[in-house]
């Protein structure tokens, strides 16, 4: 990589990522100001939840619990896309990682839009490693009648390092499975798709618990959801106060059950259309339903299309269905 190509501000970068990605078929949102994700991007299934940093050290454990929480509802996949580590540039075509959220550089985001060339090397505390298809080394090694002990000795590792490639245990350093590979006359690395629609867990989400409610937003209209059967999930560090799934026994892999919650927590006319105005926008990206909760009796319907509810017509509801009824009633009222 030449240093001299790097631009110096994080707003260059942003707007790069934003052309790279809107001009190969990404939907792409605003950018979002202090929030644990700067950008969120769609391309049919591929979902993407983007943190845009110079220095990745600057990536809390604060705002990776937070984007985790927003992918986890949204079934997206969250990426740091960054510039350096320290004083160290990132490298292409290496997964660095952050708090549990994977981190590459730009040139490794441009070769998975536009090439779909996706890395193979991933950088952990001493050095770099790559996985390797176990099930492979073993098929081709019992094909070539090549005991474990033989290709160990050929490879220069131990007869158990080999077993353990074979059941996945371990990762490999690149030189190693380059022997490998050359030893088989096989590919055996394997590449990751860090845009894909990521491995979910259904049940991890969709348990309502109590113990995320956050005290800045309404304790009345959490509960009013959950009793509706929703699971509901605070934030603190994106543009909306909460996300609200309906708790199903139906595995649905679909946003469209999903709710985007700004709680109204007395703010005056202007910023709730500026959150208006955001949460509207991240609604047509994730496909998700937007909507207020809000305390009194006031007559509003929405504002800048996004649908208001009131707590005391939330008490009324019998379930989660009649609540999305009522969204989908008063979406784009004004």
């Amino acid at each position: 990589m030449q240093k001299t190509s790097i631009p110096a501000q994080r707003d260059h970068v942003l707007v790069e990522i934003n052309n790279l990605l809107t001009n190969h078929g990404f939907e792409t949102s605003n950018i979002y100001d202090r929030s644990c994700f700067d950008m969120v991007a769609r391309k049919e299934l591929e979902l993407l939840l983007l943190k845009i940093l110079i220095n990745i050290d600057g990536f809390t454990g604060n705002q990776a619990e937070e984007i985790k929480k927003v992918a986890d509802i949204f079934l997206a996949s969250p990426l740091v896309v960054g510039i350096k580590s320290k004083n160290e540039y990132l490298e292409e075509d290496v997964v660095y990682e952050r708090h549990g959220i994977p981190v590459i550089a730009r040139e490794t985001l441009r070769n998975m839009v536009v090439d779909e060339v996706y890395p193979e090397v991933f950088a952990d505390r001493g050095g770099y490693y790559v996985q390797m298809d176990g099930e492979i080394i073993k098929q081709v090694r019992e094909a070539q009648n090549i005991s474990r002990k033989d290709l160990a000795n050929k490879a220069h590792v131990s007869r158990e390092t080999i077993y353990k490639y074979e059941r996945g245990m371990v990762r490999a350093f690149p030189e190693t499975a380059m022997m490998l590979e050359s030893i088989l006359n096989m590919k055996i690395t394997l590449s990751v798709n860090l845009l894909a629609v990521p491995n979910f867990d259904q049940d991890k989400v969709e348990k309502s618990d109590n113990t995320n409610i956050n005290p800045k937003i309404s304790i009345n209209n959490q509960t009013n959801l959950t009793n509706l059967g929703f699971g509901v999930i605070s934030t603190t560090r994106t543009p909306f106060d909460a996300l609200a799934k309906r708790e199903s026994e139906e595995k649905i892999r679909k946003n469209d059950n999903t709710v985007i919650t700004n709680m109204e927590k007395n703010r005056n006319q202007q910023a709730l259309r500026k959150m208006a105005l955001n949460v509207k926008d991240l609604s047509g990206i994730t496909e998700a339903d937007a909507v207020f909760l809000m305390e009194g009796k006031k007559s509003l319907k929405c504002i800048e299309g996004i649908p208001v509810i009131y707590n005391w017509e939330i008490k009324e509801m019998e379930n989660s269905k009649e609540f999305l009824s009522v969204v989908k009633e008063r979406r784009d009222c004004n």
